[in-house]
C-alpha cells in the first residue's frame, strides 16, 4: 500500500516522520483491449499508446496480453494444496534474502508443473498489516455481495460495475494518490488526486483502487459494497435514499454491516480472517464515519489467496478471473514487478509500503528507507513468457528492513528468485 507522506514535529518528543507514501511509478492494471467491456476509460488511453508515433505510456512485452488470454491456470487442479516447504529451496531463497532475512517473510509456490507444486518459506506466519494488498481483500468482498444478489446472472453483474455511477465524495479525504484521467479529446491522459465531484463508474473506482492504489478510490469501492449490501437489487441508490440511511442507520449499525461485509466473505472462500484481513476503509475520514477493525496478513495465507483465485474459487470462476485481470499490471511496474528480468512476464501484481523515520545522526528520511519502520509488502504471479509461459510461479513477500531502499530491496530479490526458479526445474537433483 502506499500512502501520503507527513512529518510531524513535536518539541516534547523526539521527530518522527511517519512517511506513507506514493510510487514513483504507477501499477496499472486490467488488459488494455477491454475498455468496450468494462467502461474503464484509461484502458483506452493505454492501447492508443501503443501505437503512438511519440513514444508515451510504452508497455513492456509482458503487459500486452488481450483479454481472453489471461485465463485461471489452475481449474483442472481444484485439489491442489500448498504443500509443505521443501526444505532445499528454502535454504536457497533465504540465502538470496541475505544477512537481513530474518527482517523478511516469503512464500513461494512453483506452479510450472501443477501435478508437482514446489513451495518454500519464511517466517510465513509473521503478521503484518496488508497495507495496500489490503485492497484484494476489498476486491473479493464486492465480487461476492455480487454474487449473492446476481447468483445466476453474470451479465446482471456486469451492469452494475460498468453503469452504475459513483460520484467521489467526503470519504476520499485525506489521500493525493493520483489517478489517470483519458481526455479523448486531445489524446492526453493527466494525472491527479480524485477530487469531491469526481464521477465515473464502479469498474473504473475499482481499477483505481487496484491499480493506481488510490486510498480515495478504495474507500469509494467499500463505501459502494455497504450499499451493495444495504439496497440490494435497488443498488445504486438515489442520493436522497443514500442520504437518508446515513442519516437513520446507527453508527454501531454501520459498523456491523461494513465488518460482516469485509470480513464474512474471507471465511465463505477459505481464508483465515485471523491471518488475513482487510478491516477497515483506506481514508481518515472513512474511518471516522464507519468504524471497522485493525488488518493483518501472512505471506502463507496471502498465498492462499493466489491459489483459491487461480482455482477459480474466489466465488467463483467468473469472480475470480476478474479479480485476477484486476490485477494484471500494464503501466510502468514498480517494486518487486520492476525487475528487468520479469519484462517478457505477465505480472499480476499488488504492493504496499509504510515507512517511518526519526532523528537519527548522519541518518537522512527516504522513500522506502525508514529507521523506525519500513514496511514493504509485495504479492506476485509471474507467467513467463507472457502468452505461453514455462514459468508459473507465485510470491508473497513482506518485509520490515531498516534504513534500505525496500522498493530497490523487492526488486533484487525479485530478480535473484526468477533466475533461482528458471534454472531449479530443470537443474540435476544433485545441483540443487
Amino acid at each position: 500500500m502506499t500512502w501520503v507522506k507527513h512529518m510531524l514535529r513535536s518539541p516534547h518528543s523526539l521527530l518522527l516522520a511517519i512517511a506513507l507514501v506514493m510510487s514513483p511509478g504507477f501499477a496499472l492494471a486490467y488488459p488494455i483491449d477491454a475498455y468496450p467491456e468494462t467502461g474503464i476509460a484509461r484502458l483506452e488511453g493505454y492501447r492508443i499508446s501503443q501505437t503512438d508515433k511519440r513514444g508515451y505510456n510504452l508497455l513492456p512485452p509482458g503487459a500486452l496480453l488481450k483479454t481472453e488470454q489471461i485465463q485461471l491456470r489452475l481449474t483442472e487442479h481444484a485439489n491442489l494444496a500448498i504443500p509443505t516447504a521443501d526444505a532445499t529451496l528454502t535454504r536457497k531463497i533465504i540465502a538470496l534474502l541475505g544477512a537481513d532475512a530474518r527482517n523478511y517473510s516469503v512464500s513461494v509456490l512453483d506452479l510450472s508443473d501443477p501435478t508437482q507444486p514446489l513451495y518454500a518459506e519464511h517466517n510465513a506466519d509473521v503478521q503484518r498489516n496488508p497495507g495496500s494488498v489490503g485492497k484484494i481483500m476489498v476486491a473479493l468482498a464486492l465480487f461476492q455481495a455480487l454474487a449473492d444478489l446476481y447468483p445466476d446472472d453474470i451479465a446482471a453483474r456486469q451492469r452494475v460495475l460498468k453503469n452504475s455511477q459513483v460520484t467521489a465524495d467526503a470519504f476520499i479525504h485525506t489521500d493525493s494518490h493520483t489517478v489517470p484521467f483519458w481526455l479523448a479529446e486531445d489524446g492526453s491522459m493527466p494525472r491527479r488526486a480524485l477530487r469531491e465531484g469526481d464521477t465515473a463508474n464502479l469498474w473504473s473506482y475499482l481499477d483505481w483502487a487496484l491499480s493506481a492504489s488510490s486510498n480515495a478510490a478504495a474507500s469509494m469501492v467499500i463505501k459502494q459494497l455497504v450499499l451493495l449490501r444495504h439496497f440490494g437489487t435497488d443498488y445504486p441508490p438515489t442520493l436522497e435514499q443514500e442520504q437518508a440511511y446515513f442519516r437513520e442507520s446507527t453508527p454501531k449499525e454501520r459498523s456491523d454491516l461494513l465488518l460482516d461485509s469485509l470480513l464474512t466473505p474471507l471465511m465463505r472462500n477459505g481464508l483465515d480472517k485471523e491471518t488475513l484481513r482487510q478491516g477497515s476503509f483506506f481514508t481518515a475520514e472513512g474511518k471516522r464515519r464507519i468504524a471497522g477493525t485493525n488488518s493483518t496478513s501472512t505471506t502463507r495465507e496471502l498465498l492462499h489467496y493466489l491459489v483459491l483465485m487461480e482455482q477459480g474459487k474466489l466465488v467463483d470462476a467468473w469472480s475470480s478471473l476478474e479479480i485476477k485481470r484486476l490485477l494484471y499490471m500494464t503501466q510502468r511496474r514498480i517494486r518487486y514487478a520492476s525487475s528487468p528480468a520479469l519484462a517478457d512476464a505477465a505480472v499480476y501484481f499488488k504492493s504496499g509500503s509504510l515507512f517511518r523515520c526519526k532523528p537519527e545522526a548522519g541518518f537522512v528520511c527516504k522513500k522506502y528507507q525508514g529507521n523506525v519502520d519500513n514496511w514493504m509488502n509485495s504479492v506476485a504471479i509471474v507467467e513467463s513468457p507472457a502468452g505461453a509461459p514455462r514459468q508459473f510461479y507465485m510470491v508473497a513477500l513482506t518485509s520490515n528492513v531498516l534504513r534500505k531502499n525496500s522498493a530497490v530491496e523487492h526488486q533484487t530479490f525479485a530478480t535473484r528468485l526468477h533466475a533461482l526458479m528458471r534454472g531449479w526445474r530443470s537443474a540435476p537433483a544433485g545441483s540443487k
